[in-house]
């Protein structure tokens, strides 16, 4: 395990210097939105939150994190915040392969055209999509969230935001508890697929759903993707442990301890396997853990993207 307080110096350094957890320039990582039709203007701000942006930087660093854990070149994490912020995030970008961000991105323009055939009065502004901090609140630095979480939300009141729709658990729960918590700041918060209003007999065959901590435990919405998946004629097999009693998929242990977050991630695994179903995930960090075990794996807006073609 790598010492807790050297990758929080480091993330945390990271976020005020380049408003990233990662140092990569925002124009580099957030390019979903390129040749895209989608209105500037509208009721509510798509705002992804950059997750599923980043999950492509994220399996590359822990590729490294994986190496090194244990041994004594794991001690040299702690300077990595006196490399330039931008050198280091545009070496990180040049390292990761563009057919993953590639692919994040298309999961992106999915649920565009999701809320686009369900009817839903949205826009998009890049310069308004930031990152919301979740991670500094989740590693202990509250300090360093709020100071993050007020820039934020301060750039969105400016604006003039007043309804914001999520991708993620991750931005959702951020948006929706911490950021009235700790920074007086409202906004009237919706997950994308609690806006979906598609029906279709596409679909066919099972799946089972991997509830994410924040939407299963926190936010309690597991029961809306069931009956989105079964308006669209798929069925959900039921794991043991989900809803309010759903199992973390390890994701968020990756930055401490990749050994620790595999462990997790294998018990997790097993559990989904159980029912014989193809598993479907809602959450970048769920979706990329997920995937490195090998098993079968569709992302949730992939699955209503293809059924309601």
């Amino acid at each position: 395990m790598y010492n807790p307080r050297d990758i929080i110096d480091l993330i945390a350094y990271n976020v005020r210097k380049t408003r990233n957890p990662f140092g990569i320039p925002n124009f580099l990582c957030n390019r979903w939105w390129k040749n895209s039709d989608i209105p500037e203007k509208g009721k509510a701000l798509l705002f992804t939150g950059l997750m599923y942006q980043f999950v492509p930087y994220i399996d590359q660093s822990t590729h490294y994190l994986e190496k090194f854990e244990d041994t004594p070149w794991a001690d040299f994490v702690r300077y990595g915040k006196y490399v330039p912020n931008y050198l280091a995030g545009m070496g990180l970008d040049l390292l990761t392969p563009g057919k993953e961000k590639k692919r994040f991105n298309t999961i992106l323009q999915n649920i565009a055209k999701i809320l686009t055939k369900s009817k839903v009065d949205f826009y998009y502004q890049p310069e308004l999509d930031s990152y919301s901090g979740i991670l500094l609140y989740d590693l202990g630095d509250q300090k360093g969230f709020v100071r993050h979480a007020e820039f934020v939300a301060a750039k969105l009141k400016r604006a003039g935001v007043k309804s914001l729709i999520t991708v993620d658990p991750h931005t959702a729960y951020a948006l929706k508890v911490l950021y009235p918590k700790y920074t007086g700041h409202r906004f009237d918060v919706k997950t994308y697929f609690e806006l979906v209003n598609l029906t279709s007999k596409n679909g066919g065959g099972r799946v089972t759903l991997h509830d994410p901590c924040f939407y299963g435990r926190y936010l309690e919405l597991s029961d809306i993707p069931q009956k989105i998946l079964g308006d669209l004629d798929i069925e959900c097999v039921n794991v043991r442990n989900s809803g309010l009693f759903t199992n973390c998929c390890g994701g968020p242990a990756e930055s401490i301890s990749p050994k620790l977050s595999k462990e997790v991630l294998h018990r997790r695994v097993e559990e989904l396997q159980s029912t014989g179903a193809p598993i479907v995930a809602m959450c970048p960090i769920c979706l990329g853990n997920l995937e490195k075990s090998g098993a079968q794996v569709e992302d949730l807006s992939s699955l209503i993207a293809r059924c309601a073609a």
